[in-house]
């Protein structure tokens, strides 16, 4: 199984019915192909839609239906639209159960990065600040390292997304949790040990007497 794959498949398991979930751009976008079938969740995109679904299939795109990073989406029977202001109330005023983020850097107090690169040409924070600050939960869905330097370090050298803590991080070799602002492993991957997470982790984890392996479901 590849890591986005693998990361997509254990955030869907978080999920519950009737939750309002937010999909970032990247790896979050695929956890709505993994939601078990027949369970209804109620997917939002920031740019005015709820009701997204998977993924489109080759051919089946529509140019007027896109998500908030302009990439094509479908909707669900029941799907509605709205403008941009009634979307950001809905994350502003508290509404979303669970916002799925792609992260640059978190640090081990759960702080997240994932809006810039200094230096580097971005189009904006779009609506990362405020999802971070608004929604009820915070999961990142990353990978554990790039170019061979850990994401997941002691303090964020990127800009910071806000200064609440994120609630989960799912990577392709483990999943740690924030609780209390403490970096907890609580999952490794399959075939993958604590030690394997421990040194590709560049922040302190506190690792408990049992650490189980990931489930891993077969697509719904």
């Amino acid at each position: 199984m590849d890591p986005q794959t693998l990361i997509a498949k254990r955030i869907a398991q978080e999920l519950k019915p009737g939750m309002l979930v937010n999909l970032g751009v990247g790896i979050p976008t695929l956890v709505a192909n993994y939601v078990p079938a027949g369970m209804r969740i109620y997917f939002q995109s920031e740019n005015g839609l709820i009701g997204t679904g998977p993924l489109p299939e080759e051919g089946m795109t529509e140019a007027f239906l896109t998500d908030a990073a302009g990439q094509p989406v479908s909707a669900l029977p029941g799907a509605c639209t709205f403008d941009s202001a009634v979307s950001f109330g809905l994350i502003r005023g508290g509404h979303l159960d669970v916002t799925v983020l792609g992260g640059l850097q978190v640090d081990e107090h759960g702080r997240l990065a994932n809006w810039t690169i200094p230096g580097k040409m971005v189009p904006g924070m779009g609506g990362a600040m405020d999802l971070v600050t608004g929604a009820k939960r915070v999961i990142v869905a990353m990978q554990h390292s790039a170019k061979g330097a850990p994401k997941i370090v002691r303090e964020c050298t990127l800009p910071r997304t806000s200064s609440r803590p994120v609630d989960l991080v799912v990577t392709e070799l483990a999943v740690i949790a924030f609780e209390d602002g403490v970096a907890t492993l609580r999952e490794t991957a399959p075939g993958v040990s604590v030690q394997q997470v421990l040194d590709a982790t560049g922040a302190l984890l506190a690792v408990p007497g049992e650490v189980p392996q990931m489930p891993v479901v077969s697509n719904p």
